[in-house]
């Protein structure tokens, strides 16, 4: 049981601790402090459903049908062109966002207080939590990749463990959701670096690129 778990955290944390679309997100969530817990247990919601599914063995039949993968390939693609496009136009033509870091927390303070330059009332920020889970779920269930490390890859390892498969299953459930979590509340701590509207636009410009590469890496022959 124990060597299971171990071995399904470890590998887990191995494919799911990379820059890539999902992680990018949670870490600007984390960051702006925006609805960062509720994306995260998201991802790991989704990706502990994945490798159920993987586990169970369900992955076979993905596997009969390769004409799936292609077409979440292509819409996730799409999607990702689209992000991208947004984090460009965020780049280049900034709304004035940024994080103020209130220094003066005094000696009972936890963490340091975040406002967003500019940001709507606390109302409109709660209205945006559909909108932020919707982006999440998109960048999880269009990319290919997810499917290839937790339907495939992991529930063809889980397998290999006979009775213990679920105990795998477990560890590398466990994984994400550490690796998530972690992410999320971790990312607050990078405010202070994040202070000013160029920060943040070269911010975007990352994310930009990386989104622009990752659809490009989904369309190109393999």
């Amino acid at each position: 049981m124990l060597p299971s778990l171990v071995a399904g955290l470890g590998l887990g944390l191995s494919l799911i601790v990379a820059i890539g679309a999902q992680n990018l997100f949670v870490l600007r969530q984390g960051i702006r402090r925006e609805h960062a817990l509720a994306v995260a247990a998201v991802c790991a919601l989704s990706d502990a459903v994945l490798i159920a599914v993987g586990v169970s063995g369900l992955g076979a039949i993905l596997q009969a049908a390769p004409w799936l993968i292609d077409a979440v390939r292509w819409a996730g693609a799409a999607f990702l062109l689209g992000y991208a496009a947004l984090a460009a136009r965020r780049a280049l033509r900034p709304s004035g966002v940024a994080l103020a870091v209130d220094e003066a927390g005094g000696a009972g303070a936890s963490a340091p207080a975040v406002v967003a330059t500019g940001a709507p009332r606390a109302t409109a920020t709660a209205a945006r939590l559909a909108p932020a889970l919707a982006t999440c779920l998109a960048l999880t269930w269009l990319n290919p990749h997810v499917y290839l490390d937790t339907v495939f890859l992991l529930g063809s390892v889980a397998n290999t463990h006979g009775e213990d498969r679920w105990w795998f299953a477990v560890g590398a459930m466990t994984a994400s959701v550490v690796w998530f979590f972690s992410l999320a509340l971790g990312a607050r701590y990078l405010g202070r670096w994040l202070s000013t509207p160029r920060a943040w636009r070269i911010l975007d410009g990352v994310i930009a690129v990386v989104m622009l590469a990752i659809a490009v890496s989904l369309v190109l022959p393999h």
